[in-house]
């Protein structure tokens, strides 16, 4: 088990991504911290032991402190965000473009602001971010989202660059579709057989969250399945 003993925060660990994740970390052994704004009732099986922590991840304040009370934090799972398609980009509607940095930036932001000065304190952690195989270009209709998930990629390259002395990895994880029951709806003529599988997903997670990764940093590692 990758994770046995280690101390896994977990956010966006309400969603449906967020709680597969935390049952394959459950799995391979990790002490789970979850954090999101609100959690199924009750928690999936196998998550019974795992602590939830209510948090607004767009309020630093809050962040903070609850970051600077978990004690020891091994790693960091950041999957809170979102998507949503748009309108051609020189009609971009403002409350959205702010909607998908509020979802995708900010709150990561939030979150390493909060957890790094943890990190660097203990000499040691891994930082995994989600960004999207859809941002390493743009896309027609997706203009806000593709923007502000390449953010998330280029904040991850460079505060790998800037940990990475400090016995500190930070990567993250480019998927492509994955398979959830809202895309299959949204998609009803697409074949999911060809996009990620959630645990797939998850596994990749919790390697580049292990000591197995200790020699990777700063990558974007694509996770496509056949899509």
């Amino acid at each position: 088990m990758i994770l046995q003993n280690k101390r896994v925060v977990i956010t966006g660990a309400g969603g449906g991504l967020g709680q597969t994740v935390s049952l394959v970390a459950a799995e391979q052994g990790a002490e789970l911290i979850l954090l999101d704004l609100r959690f199924p009732d009750p928690l999936p099986a196998g998550l019974e032991s795992a602590r939830t922590v209510a948090l607004d991840l767009c309020d630093l304040a809050a962040c903070q402190q609850c970051f600077a009370g978990l004690g020891q934090i091994d790693a960091v799972f950041n999957l809170a965000g979102g998507f949503a398609m748009g309108v051609p980009t020189h009609a971009e509607d403002d409350a959205q473009w702010d909607e998908m940095f509020k979802l995708n930036v900010s709150t990561l932001r939030n979150v390493l602001k909060a957890v790094v000065p943890v990190l660097q304190k203990q000499g040691h952690g891994k930082i995994v971010n989600v960004g999207a195989m859809g941002a390493l270009q743009g896309n027609a209709m997706m203009s806000a989202y593709s923007a502000s998930k390449s953010v998330v990629m280029r904040l991850t390259e460079s505060l790998s660059g800037e940990l990475r002395e400090q016995g500190i990895n930070v990567n993250a994880v480019l998927p492509s579709v994955i398979d959830t029951p809202r895309n299959r709806a949204d998609m009803p003529d697409a074949d999911p057989a060809k996009w990620v599988a959630p645990r797939d997903l998850a596994n990749v997670i919790c390697f580049l969250g292990s000591e197995n990764a200790s020699a990777v940093h700063g990558a974007l590692l694509p996770v496509s399945g056949l899509s």
